[in-house]
């Protein structure tokens, strides 16, 4: 007997109680849960990258970097895994293998986060910065941002100098800076940021992995000291020059748009179009992702065979078909350099090739053993890809469109769907399906829902396939000859009608749902429960809803913390009846924008920092949590004021340094945010709970200890002269 998806998902559960229906001994028993594992050892595999996942997930939740010792014992683990594997009892090999691939992720995120290993700039640094160009881009802010390798900074030795540096421009340069040129700019420096907060996104962890050693900003001119050597470079080159070619034809955001989505470019896309395209769900088509791999792929593969089609000698002889596959494979790969090689380009690249390797091998091309596939490879060659949105999101969609189309199929090719309804039902269902399964995800790095983010999606999803990335592809085929005018003006309608459709329905009324960040237990519980219940049939799904249940419910839960307490000591802010109320309207405005943000709250700061909480001049602002009476100094005045805060409140925050504090103070200054980063406080049972952002230390800390710091925090016990 063959088991098929769905039950094969259960035979692990099942395989007893089969086993015991079919037999009534021991033997038979044994052997039915046998031939039912062996089975499904194929449906399984799914499972494979959910466990290498789970390695990778716990190697970053570790407070204190591994050594050498655990490494070493994580790798005879596999090897002990793998004897009993392949010696041991065969019911328990899916045990072996997901506690093998436990440790292999493990192990790969450790053996990937040494391999990245370069310097980190240890203090600031203001003076000449010297490099080459190797990418553009723009800041939240809408800067234009240079990233330099082949650094020189003065007066630092070589090897304290970072491999890569990432510098925002404060104004228009006085040439057009392109990937290869060498130049030099006097700009201040950085280590890349902590968190804002607790549980925040770590700029440090992520620019670690990109070999990222100091980020900054410049007010100087940019002075060019070489142009771009002939082979360095060369790609990057190219992609700036098509972009160029593409937005010199089709001229503002619509044309920053098809740059955008042909070669990665994004730099002169405006900061109000890309807000349009996240408040109506449409910032998926501007990103490079699997999306747009397909359009380009499937319409390259169609075009290939259908011209081998023209000629009898070929189609007649030849498998059309797998040419078209083989001669597909280098054009997904050239499309992913020249788009930037980012985590959802490269997952999408691995998909397509996984498929392209599947109709080569006879073998069912779209299958969740062929997403199963791509997420290994590539959880392997970058683990620190799962905490990525992109990675997250791309999956959830991919392996949701796969699972629902799998299950709708014979409802879909049964004919009570009328022909000429199926393209429009596929869409609908498409966009249902990956909206749904993304969702979640969406919300919890971006704080936010789009309510009509489906209609968008109906509207401007076809476009994109039937018209943008044809019309790209074709102007592409047709450049060298001179004849990309008619293909980019088509390519230009399909992206107006995208970006008029994004501003429309982003002026809707409640067309964005602010969403407060969860816990960390929620979005695992939520991707496990999900691909429980792609892979479940029946009733076994129920275990899956049962989990993306628990983890909603989680979420709703989740509390936010009660103080907060920027990294430079500059912003303090206060969860109160309204919303947060911050310290002040002016300042530390990316923490505040991210408190904010974290709290689902779509307020600006300087609206929060007018909400109660806080009275008093701005250098001198006063707050009660609790019962607690806190003072937050900040400005050339701060220090003075210190003994006399001391005397009346209970907790006093102050933006420097305090050498000497006064005997008996609550204290928290610059010094101790240094160390220990942003904070959270929370009112205990009468005390202060302080955590702090940095409470770890791992690889991209530098050289710095696990920090040490006062978790609670008690009244201090003063006598009061009357009146006071």
């Amino acid at each position: 007997m063959r088991l098929n998806l769905s039950e094969t998902s259960g035979a692990l559960a099942l395989g007893l109680l089969i086993g015991e229906r079919r037999a009534g001994n021991k033997v038979a028993v044994r052997w039915g849960i046998l031939g039912r594992l062996a089975e499904a050892r194929g449906i399984l595999f799914p499972w494979v990258p959910v466990f290498l996942g789970t390695g990778i997930g716990l190697w970053f939740a570790l407070p204190v970097e591994p050594g050498p010792e655990t490494y070493l014992a994580a790798a005879g683990f596999v090897g002990v895994m793998a004897v009993l594997w392949r010696f041991g009892p065969e019911v328990a090999q899916p045990l072996w293998v997901a506690l093998a691939c436990l440790a292999m992720g493990g192990i790969a995120a450790g053996v990937r986060a040494h391999l990245v290993a370069a310097p980190v700039l240890q203090f600031r640094y203001y003076g000449p910065v010297e490099g080459r160009i190797v990418a553009l881009d723009r800041s939240q802010s809408d800067a234009l941002r240079l990233t330099l390798d082949r650094v020189s900074l003065s007066d630092v030795a070589p090897g304290r100098i970072p491999h890569r540096v990432r510098i925002a421009l404060q104004g228009p340069p006085r040439f057009d800076p392109a990937p290869g040129q060498r130049v030099q700019i006097t700009a201040h420096l950085a280590p890349p940021g902590d968190p804002v907060e607790p549980g925040g996104f770590d700029f440090r962890r992520m620019a670690w992995f990109q070999r990222l050693g100091a980020v900054g900003y410049s007010r100087h001119p940019l002075l060019l000291l070489a142009p771009p050597a002939p082979r360095e470079q060369w790609l990057n080159r190219l992609r700036a020059e098509l972009s160029g070619a593409i937005q010199s034809r089709i001229r503002d955001d619509p044309g920053a748009f098809a740059a955008g989505v042909m070669t990665g470019d994004r730099t002169g896309f405006s900061r109000e179009a890309v807000e349009d395209l996240r408040a109506s769900s449409l910032a998926h088509l501007l990103a490079i992702s699997g999306m747009h791999m397909a359009f380009l792929i499937g319409f390259v593969f169609a075009l290939i065979r259908s011209g081998l089609a023209l000629v009898p000698a070929i189609a007649l002889r030849l498998n059309t078909k797998k040419i078209a596959a083989a001669l597909s494979l280098p054009v997904a790969v050239f499309y992913l350099l020249l788009s930037g090689a980012n985590v959802a380009t490269e997952r999408a690249c691995i998909m397509i090739c996984v498929m392209l390797g599947a109709v080569l091998l006879d073998r069912r091309a779209l299958s969740l053993r062929s997403v199963a596939i791509s997420a290994t490879i590539l959880l392997v060659l970058r683990p620190e890809s799962l905490l990525t949105p992109g990675f997250q999101m791309s999956f959830a969609a991919t392996t949701a469109l796969v699972a629902g189309f799998g299950a709708m199929q014979g409802a879909l090719t049964s004919g009570r769907v009328p022909r000429w309804a199926m393209p429009v039902l596929t869409l609908v269902l498409s966009s249902a399906l990956a909206g749904v399964a993304t969702a979640p995800f969406a919300a919890a790095h971006f704080n936010r829902i789009a309510d009509y983010g489906l209609l968008a999606n109906i509207l401007t999803v076809p476009v994109m396939g039937a018209v943008v990335m044809p019309a790209g592809a074709i102007a592409a085929l047709l450049a060298p000859f001179g004849l990309a005018d008619l293909p980019l003006t088509l390519m230009g309608w399909g992206t107006r009608w995208i970006l008029h459709v994004a501003h429309l329905v982003s002026g809707w009324e409640g067309a964005v749902t602010p969403v407060p960040s969860p816990g960390p237990a929620v979005l695992p519980l939520i991707a496990l429960g999900g691909i429980w219940l792609a892979v479940g049939r029946r009733w076994f799904r129920l275990p899956g809803v049962a989990l993306m249940a628990l983890g909603l419910a989680f979420w709703t839960q989740t509390a936010r913390p009660d103080l907060l307490v920027s990294p430079d000591g500059l912003l303090v802010g206060m969860m109160g009846a309204e919303g947060r109320a911050l310290s002040v309207p002016r300042g530390a405005s990316f923490a505040a924008q991210n408190w904010l943000e974290n709290d689902g709250d779509l307020v600006t700061q300087e609206a929060a920092a007018r909400r109660a909480g806080f009275s008093g001049p701005a250098s001198e602002r006063r707050f009660e949590l609790a019962g607690w009476h806190g003072v937050h100094l900040r400005g050339k005045t701060a220090e003075a004021k210190l003994g006399a805060a001391c005397a009346t409140a209970d907790l006093v925050i102050i933006s420097s340094t305090v050498r000497a504090p006064p005997e008996g103070c609550n204290l928290i200054d610059l010094g101790q945010l240094q160390r220990n980063g942003a904070l959270a406080i929370i009112p205990v049972k009468g005390r202060l709970y302080l955590q702090p952002a940095r409470d770890t230390a791992r690889l991209w800390h530098g050289r710095r200890a696990e920090p040490a710091i006062q978790r609670w925090l008690d009244r201090p016990r003063r006598l009061l002269a009357k009146g006071q």
